[in-house]
């Protein structure tokens, strides 16, 4: 494997695929897999309905987007939860790289858009994994939980073709749209999100651990 390769299947401090419940976790995960297509889309599952989506995980400090941590936690936010399929991927030898982009989400409930001020997200995060010889994109960001509950659709992610958030939903009704697409990481650029994300839920922000806000989170009609 090239150099240039290799960069996207080494451990990094947030990206921790060396770290012990990880490595374990993608072992379990995919002990019955046999190509590298049929383990990225069973870790991709896990982490789409595993680990719950949960807007209030966001946060400002770096510890708290450690892949490990995540893991532990049972949730996160988009960031979090692409930090986590990257590394988890990497622990079963997948390259697999993190990707960003602005979104607008039309369906974001009333109270979180007070609570943000905005509908825009400035540094959604997903990810892409080598497979078959290309870059396939895999936005694990909703749980399926979260979307049947809301009345979204749920990504779906088969290893061969990109499997990005929908941009509509069931009723044909504007849904994500992508702003602007950035180009691909090898880790996490945590003061680049930091700096952007901050503007938004302040200077001291860490994830807010008050029972289990899954419901809030989702509102009436879904989150990004």
């Amino acid at each position: 494997m090239s150099s240039n390769m290799e960069r996207y299947l080494r451990a990094t401090p947030t990206i921790d695929a060396n770290h012990e419940t990880i490595i374990e976790t993608a072992t379990r995960l995919t002990r019955r897999c046999s190509s590298d297509q049929q383990k990225a889309v069973k870790l991709f599952y896990f982490v789409r309905d595993k680990i719950k989506y949960n807007i209030y995980m966001v946060s400002v400090f770096i510890e708290d987007f450690r892949a490990s941590r995540v893991l532990a936690w049972g949730k996160g936010y988009c960031v979090q939860k692409a930090v986590l399929l990257a590394a988890l991927g990497r622990a079963s030898g997948i390259p697999s790289r993190l990707v960003f982009a602005k979104i607008r989400n039309h369906k974001l409930p009333a109270h979180i858009l007070e609570m943000m001020g905005t509908n825009t997200f400035p540094r959604h995060g997903y990810n892409q994994f080598f497979l078959n010889g290309r870059w396939v994109s895999a936005a694990a960001t909703f749980n399926k939980e979260l979307c049947e509950k809301n009345g979204l659709p749920t990504v779906e992610f088969d290893g061969r073709s990109d499997a990005v958030l929908p941009d509509r939903d069931f009723r044909g009704e504007p849904f994500i749209e992508y702003l602007e697409k950035f180009a691909p990481r090898d880790d996490l650029p945590f003061a680049w999100i930091a700096q952007s994300v901050s503007k938004i839920v302040g200077p001291d922000k860490r994830p807010w651990f008050k029972g289990d806000q899954d419901e809030e989170t989702a509102g009436k009609e879904g989150t990004s």
